[in-house]
């Protein structure tokens, strides 16, 4: 019954509103680095942006995602949220076939990675019926 007062929030939701009502708080600390909300919020925006009007990304396309840990994992997550676009994550441990395995299964029309992923993965990122790759850095 409470469910059904009032809608369901998302992920996105909760960070929106935190960026919305404390946007200097800090999110992540990333080595020597300390992002704020609105920082985060900001380079999502961006990220979303770009996304769009750059690769034609819109609501409803399916991202694979081959990137490490660190904070632009964050807003590219944020990025396809705000676009209503679903992330498929790849695990940045996963070689070869098993990754070439991975992106079919994913079913993405586009794979973004970091020069430092895609560098030698060039084979296994390029599975066919793919828009291609992009660099974050």
């Amino acid at each position: 019954r409470r469910l059904s007062r009032r809608p369901a929030l998302t992920l996105l939701d909760v960070f929106r509103q935190h960026a919305r009502l404390q946007p200097g708080r800090p999110l992540l600390l990333f080595q020597d680095e300390v992002y704020t909300f609105e920082d985060m919020d900001r380079r999502s925006d961006r990220a979303a942006w770009a996304l769009s009007r750059r690769l034609g990304l819109s609501g409803g396309d399916t991202v694979a995602v081959f990137l490490p840990n660190e904070p632009a994992y964050l807003w590219t997550w944020l990025a396809l949220a705000k676009l209503g676009c679903a992330m498929a994550c790849l695990n940045c441990n996963v070689r070869g076939r098993a990754l070439r395995h991975a992106l079919q299964a994913a079913g993405a029309t586009l794979v973004l990675a970091s020069p430092s992923e895609a560098g030698g993965q060039r084979g296994a990122l390029g599975t066919r019926g793919q828009r291609g790759a992009l660099g974050t850095r």
